[in-house]
């Protein structure tokens, strides 16, 4: 029996209108165990928002006014005979959104959702919508999907948080889990990129060199683009921090790992950077290319990108996660040119580590990364291993509305609309919201 669309509205409805976390974990547990492992890697993906993997270089290319445009045109139509569509049949159809490109391909996307929509009640699409939108806002937060795998699986939590940590993606997680996986046995693969390794902030490099335990690895930080370069042979994909697949848009970043980095089989972490008349580029400037899709060699000579390796991962068949950054160093040493290794200097001098800070922010940079020379390699999780120290930056705001919240934070006011003050005219100009942060 496949799991129809409409059984994930509901339960996409009970996890909205439910404020207690383990009701939550347990009614979405529940319903996992009634799925096939792959409607159960399509749920969590639509719960969430993330309807695509991030690698797969896929997107659905709907924006509001597609989606608006295509909701209207419907409006008031009524099929002969309305299908119940499954889970699949739904993904199906977004998947062949998301192939849809080239001329034209604005109106053929639309007559695509379109057939879509006719068959769907105005409660799915509403959801249907909202999962399209990235904004589900029903709760299911990704803590929560993991709690709630490791529940229906009869996984520890600890082992489900460690699998994901590998594979990047929830679908491909649930999936695998429900397909009678241990979490325990997942592990890193090349060409399937892990998310990068966090660092908490420091107020001070002092401060950094305590919390690492006085003698600790100092490294400029650039205000790069980060990259998780997966090389096999011939073979080279880029990856960004949010796991796209930056490979097609950075050509002068394949072609330098090609010929700088030794290793056959090897996963490195890195910031790809710029330099205009000795500076860094702009991090503003420098996305720009990432999310280029044309011209990609013409944008490689007018800003060519230079890699900053400060990591590995894998190397030859070898998970080195678990390793020790003092011994990962010098396997990273041993894999790629010297020339490409990001500026880096070892010492538990603080004058000498304050000298280093200051000229890497002479040098146009944000500040340093200081590092514990016993850490691991934490994929996707902030420890207390890394300390990012930079200037502090802050700006005062004033919150001018807010929205009431969904899920959890539903029946309070949690969605806060910030402006700052224009001094020439004295409005209040809103620059952004937030809704998570808050102490």
């Amino acid at each position: 029996m496949h799991v129809l669309f409409e059984e994930l509205v509901r339960l996409a409805r009970q996890l909205e209108s439910t404020s207690s976390r383990n009701e939550k974990v347990a009614a979405l547990a529940s319903a996992l165990r009634g799925m096939s492992p792959s409607e159960a890697a399509v749920a969590v993906r639509m719960l969430t928002g993330e309807v695509l993997p991030a690698y797969s270089g896929l997107e659905l290319g709907v924006g509001y006014s597609t989606l608006l445009e295509a909701l209207r045109s419907v409006e008031g139509v009524v099929p002969l005979e309305r299908r119940k569509l499954t889970l699949e049949d739904v993904y199906s159809a977004l998947l062949k959104l998301a192939r849809i490109e080239g001329e034209d391909s604005r109106r053929r996307k639309l007559r695509t959702l379109q057939a879509l929509l006719v068959d769907l009640s105005r409660e799915e699409v509403e959801f249907l919508a909202r999962f399209l939108l990235g904004e589900p806002r029903i709760g299911a937060s990704e803590g929560l999907v993991l709690e709630a795998l490791a529940r229906a699986t009869g996984s520890s939590l600890e082992s489900v948080r460690r699998a994901y940590m590998f594979t990047g993606d929830l679908g491909d997680l649930a999936q695998a889990l429900l397909s009678g996986v241990r979490p325990e046995s997942v592990t890193l693969q090349l060409f399937r990129p892990v998310r990068p390794m966090l660092a908490e902030m420091a107020g001070s490099v002092r401060e950094a060199l305590k919390e690492c335990g006085g003698r600790a690895a100092l490294e400029f930080k650039y205000d790069g683009v980060r990259l998780q370069i997966h090389k096999c042979g011939e073979e080279v994909h880029l990856f960004t921090r949010r796991l796209s697949d930056a490979t097609k848009s950075l050509p002068d970043v394949v072609q330098q790992a090609l010929e700088r980095i030794h290793a056959r089989e090897v996963v490195i972490d890195c910031e790809a950077v710029s330099f205009r008349d000795g500076k860094p580029v702009r991090f503003q400037d420098l996305v720009r290319r990432v999310r280029r899709k044309e011209d990609v060699w013409r944008m490689a000579r007018e800003m060519p990108f230079v890699i900053k390796a400060f990591d590995i991962l894998y190397l030859d068949g070898r998970v080195l996660v678990d390793e020790p950054y003092s011994e990962r160093w010098r396997l990273l040493q041993e894999s790629v040119d010297p020339g490409i290794l990001i500026e880096r200097l070892v010492t538990e001098d603080l004058a000498e580590a304050e000298a280093f800070y200051e000229e890497s922010l002479r040098r146009g940079n944000e500040g340093l990364v200081v590092k514990r020379l016993d850490s691991p390699y934490t994929p996707g999780i902030r420890g207390r291993y890394w300390f990012k120290v930079k200037p502090a930056e802050t700006i005062d705001v004033v919150i001018v509305g807010a929205e009431w919240g969904h899920g959890r934070r539903s029946g309070w006011l949690s969605d806060y609309y910030l402006a700052v003050l224009d001094p020439k005219t004295g409005e209040y100009l809103v620059v952004g919201k937030t809704f998570k942060g808050l102490t």
